[in-house]
């Protein structure tokens, strides 16, 4: 009977079954090491802890090579640890040497997340240190390989309003169906961007807000600012004081600002979680 566990041996004996045919529904990490060698013991450890955030959705295979050497030669390993991967009954790649945890955890995201999450992960990285033009082009790229893919154009749009392109924003937006569930982060995004092109920046913006906090005209342009500038939890707190001071003011402006930060946070994000309980607080 095939194992279902997520970490398991691999021998000659059960290879057929447990890996070649498993893999078939789970990518398999052969992990070749040995107690003696520490930094395979180390490999060992690190990917076991990893593999059992995945639920699932990967296995790993251990191959003790101090106990049987024959699968080692047969896959060339030449030095432990080394991984090779196994996906629909072939070996689909192969890892040799001491990794970094981060290695091994961009492994498993490949092998794992759907090309959506991959590329979101991907744009993470790159937006972190305000790169656009790779972000840009990952995007492209993306598009190309899957042009009825709506969630890659709206991750455009999303970007090419942080980038301050507008009007490219806007036509993007324009050809994406508007019942896309992606569609709201950039679209809220644009909504801000748009809105702060005409208020005063966010020094002038704070300093009247400081010399007059029952300004909530002042104190709304700030969170708009804010928003912006994609400080979000200063622009949350603001927002959340203009619904604790006045539920008319704007018609109820306080709380609609909450959620369309929410939205441009995007789904599941920890910050709106936090921001959304504080509201419901306010409001009951």
């Amino acid at each position: 009977m095939q194992s279902t566990a997520p970490v398991f041996d691999v021998s000659p004996e059960n290879f057929q079954s447990e890996v070649m045919e498993r893999s078939r529904s789970v990518p398999v990490l052969l992990l070749f090491w040995a107690e003696q060698v520490p930094p395979s013991a180390e490999a060992r450890r690190t990917l076991e802890s990893l593999v059992g955030g995945y639920a699932g959705k990967v296995a790993l295979g251990l191959v003790d090579v101090a106990r049987d050497q024959m699968l080692a030669q047969q896959l060339r390993v030449q030095g432990l640890p080394s991984i090779r991967v196994v996906q629909d009954g072939q070996l689909a790649g192969q890892m040799d040497g001491p990794q970094t945890d981060s290695a091994y955890r961009e492994l498993l995201d490949q092998l794992t997340l759907s090309s959506g999450e991959v590329l979101h992960a991907q744009l993470e990285h790159v937006l972190a240190s305000g790169d656009f033009e790779t972000a840009l082009g990952l995007l492209q790229q993306a598009i190309n390989d899957e042009p009825n893919n709506q969630a890659f154009r709206c991750e455009l749009a999303d970007v090419l309003v942080r980038k301050g392109d507008l009007e490219d924003a806007r036509q993007v937006l324009a050809g994406v169906p508007e019942d896309t569930e992606e569609r709201k982060r950039p679209q809220a995004r644009l909504e801000f961007a748009e809105e702060a092109a005409g208020l005063d920046d966010i020094e002038a913006l704070s300093a009247r807000v400081e010399a007059n906090e029952a300004d909530l005209e002042s104190v709304y342009a700030l969170t708009v600012r804010l928003v912006e500038a994609e400080q979000y939890e200063p622009a949350l707190e603001l927002a959340l004081e203009i619904l604790r001071r006045d539920r008319t003011f704007r018609d109820d402006i306080g709380r609609l600002t909450l959620i369309r930060i929410f939205d441009v946070l995007g789904k599941g994000a920890p910050l709106a979680s936090t921001y959304r309980r504080r509201m419901f607080n306010y409001m009951h």
